[in-house]
């Protein structure tokens, strides 16, 4: 009995020093039925787990500017989808499409992003309700 309770003690503590990182589903954050496709300069880079984000500086149509925060895939998918960590540059002009998030706010999960060079990315997981990710580029 003692050792039951020594190991429960002890997965008690591993979990407890694992960091939290919390998880959401798309439908819970993301509206698919509001597409929004944004132009602007790259103003900064997350290239962090549970999902990679960047922030799009986008001219509005009277002439302010307006920050929007996008969201990406794991780090680790987007490797695989052929991103690397420079991929986006801060300065960088590119184009993003995506959904909007459900609370009215300037963020949104990214789906697809055409990049300073003109080459387009696929951005999002595969687990977003439009559809699978395609498959990672061939080995060359």
């Amino acid at each position: 009995m003692r050792a039951i309770r020594i190991a429960a003690a002890a997965g008690f503590l591993t979990a407890a020093a694992m960091p939290a990182t919390a998880h959401h589903s798309f439908a819970a954050e993301y509206d698919a039925n509001k597409p929004v496709t944004l132009h602007g300069a790259v103003v900064r880079v997350e290239w962090t787990n549970p999902h990679a984000r960047f922030y799009v500086e986008v001219k509005e149509p009277g002439g302010t500017a307006t920050t929007w925060n996008l969201e990406l895939a794991s780090p680790n998918v987007l490797v695989r989808q052929g991103w690397t960590r420079t991929s986006l540059k801060i300065g960088d002009e590119i184009t993003v499409t995506g959904s909007v998030a459900k609370d009215g706010s300037k963020m949104a999960n990214a789906r697809d992003v055409t990049l300073a060079s003109g080459k387009k990315v696929f951005a999002r997981s595969a687990a977003t309700p439009e559809g699978e990710a395609p498959a990672p580029p061939a080995a060359k």
